[in-house]
């Protein structure tokens, strides 16, 4: 059974898959695969992607530009590194979960990375207990990365120690790696602090926040909302409020700031994936980043 990829999948579909699917494939390959010399196939030109590609012979047989794809001279490996702490399970949108929005984020990048003929592994848990999943290729080695963490993120299951996962990948993931964390929204600690800048020595570090569903924003008539993390229940008075909504979106954006700042002091590429955003543009906009971050 392979719900996760097929959701993916499916995701692209519905998004005009060729032209959606070409330019998240130019952004992962300009950002992260090296170019050999072996040429591999042709593909429609995007914005993005080298015009030194262009195959101008084909692009004028076919009446469009076409951009030459080569094998590339390594290959990747991609470790996706989920956190699986009870908040994860909480809602990011009226109709999804943080765990459905984790999913769809490391099944991606994880499904590019497949495309591209890199490896794949997997790190989650929350608390003491973790899995690593050594790296492998294919969507079906995907698929048990996705579904391992997806399966393991509970309401009822342990709080997130983002810390103690990070160090775990430091001791687990030995040769060079690129790591994307994806994660609850959280402030920086030292411990935190002191992971990443110990995983930043040997691997590319990227990371996705998943943010939560604004309570203020729940409608007055849905069913009693409950904190995954405290059980305590969200008060009806909280619904509907434009004015605490505008305040909550404040204190949101502050937090955001810090938590930017501090992660980029760390060398780490990071992308905020709030409840009105699409993982298409969110996966998109890291890459972007981690591209420039690059060039810099």
């Amino acid at each position: 059974m392979t719900r996760h990829v097929s959701r993916v999948r499916a995701k692209l579909s519905l998004h005009a898959q060729r032209r959606v699917l070409g330019l998240l494939e130019g952004e992962y390959a300009a950002t992260l695969a090296g170019r050999g010399m072996e040429l591999n196939d042709l593909r429609e030109y995007v914005r993005g992607d080298d015009p030194k590609d262009i195959d101008w012979k084909a692009s004028a047989r076919r009446g469009e530009p076409l951009v030459k794809r080569f094998v590339a001279q390594r290959r990747h490996t991609v470790v996706l590194v989920v956190s699986t702490g009870r908040t994860m399970a909480a809602a990011a949108t009226p109709s999804e979960s943080k765990r459905d929005r984790a999913a769809e984020v490391a099944g991606l990048v994880g499904w590019l990375a497949v495309r591209q003929g890199d490896r794949v592994g997997a790190v989650c848990g929350a608390g003491s207990d973790h899995v690593v999943i050594p790296p492998g290729s294919g969507e079906a080695h995907l698929e048990r990365c996705l579904a391992t963490a997806y399966d393991a993120t509970l309401p009822a299951g342990p709080p997130a120690d983002l810390a103690a996962l990070l160090r775990q990948v430091a001791d687990q993931v030995r040769r060079r790696a690129i790591v994307l964390v994806v994660a609850d929204e959280d402030e920086t600690s030292p411990e935190f602090e002191a992971a990443f800048r110990r995983l930043s020595v040997q691997h590319e570090l990227l990371m996705v926040t998943v943010g939560d569903l604004d309570p203020a924003r729940v409608p007055v008539g849905a069913p009693m909302s409950v904190d995954v993390g405290d059980r305590t229940s969200l008060p009806d008075w909280v619904r509907g409020d434009d004015e605490l909504a505008a305040e909550l979106a404040r204190d949101q954006e502050d937090r955001l700031a810090r938590w930017r700042s501090r992660l980029a002091d760390l060398g780490v590429v990071h992308e905020h994936l709030a409840e009105t955003d699409s993982t298409l543009v969110a996966v998109r906009r890291l890459l972007e980043r981690t591209r420039h971050a690059r060039r810099r």
